[in-house]
């Protein structure tokens, strides 16, 4: 039988594609998942798929109570197509005191809306993928690149030949291009929080934390 982390406890409101997968993700990991859509025939096609699958409208705050809304860690309102509904339940959810709310915005103004009436985090899904791809595309070194706000970033870059056989401090990669490598992968090994001395080799891919300015000149490099 499946065992469930008692840690956290999720809510996911909306079972498109991304709340599917949002759901499907925890579950797996071992997180206790109630699944919710207003639509009858997507809490039938996934009723079987996590922990509890329920039919209700998230607009209404009496609902949401009765679902016991109150008792989970974080809700992930995934309402995708419908923007009042989406921006409706967030705000009943922040005013009946859910701890931590994420919601899923289309556009940079439902962002705005969503910041403003309380979202504790906004992922916009098709932006934040879109120029993950954009960036594996334009750059061969550059593996994956997540924005972590206007300024910085998060990037897996493959090592430079010019930092080839050096150690972290011989390649000067803080001081000269002020940004901090987090982590090597070297193959199936991840180095977390690597020493100065740490050499970088041929292969290697490193997951380096600075700002866009910065991180866009390392990866020029050759």
């Amino acid at each position: 039988m499946k065992s469930k982390k008692d840690e956290k406890q999720f809510a996911v409101i909306g079972l498109g594609r991304f709340g599917s997968h949002i759901a499907s993700n925890l579950y797996r990991m071992g997180y206790d998942v109630l699944a919710i859509d207003k639509n009858m025939d997507k809490v039938q096609d996934f009723s079987s798929e996590f922990t509890h699958v329920v039919q209700a409208d998230t607009t209404d705050e009496k609902a949401l109570r009765e679902l016991g809304i109150l008792n989970f860690d974080v809700v992930i309102v995934a309402i995708g197509e419908d923007i009042e509904a989406n921006i409706m339940t967030t705000l009943q959810l922040k005013e009946i005191g859910v701890q931590y709310i994420v919601a899923a915005a289309r556009s940079p103004l439902q962002i705005k809306v969503l910041e403003k009436i309380g979202a504790d985090r906004v992922v916009a899904p098709e932006r934040d993928m879109a120029q993950r791809v954009a960036y594996n595309l334009a750059s061969t070194n550059v593996m994956d690149y997540i924005e972590l706000s206007k300024e910085f970033s998060i990037a897996e870059i493959t090592v430079p030949h010019a930092f080839v056989d050096k150690t972290l401090v011989e390649s000067n990669i803080r001081a000269k291009y002020n940004i901090n490598v987090v982590a090597i992968k070297r193959g199936e090994h991840v180095i977390v929080s690597p020493m100065p001395t740490e050499k970088l080799h041929e292969d290697d891919i490193v997951v380096v934390v600075g700002t866009n300015e910065h991180i866009s000149g390392l990866e020029n490099l050759k």
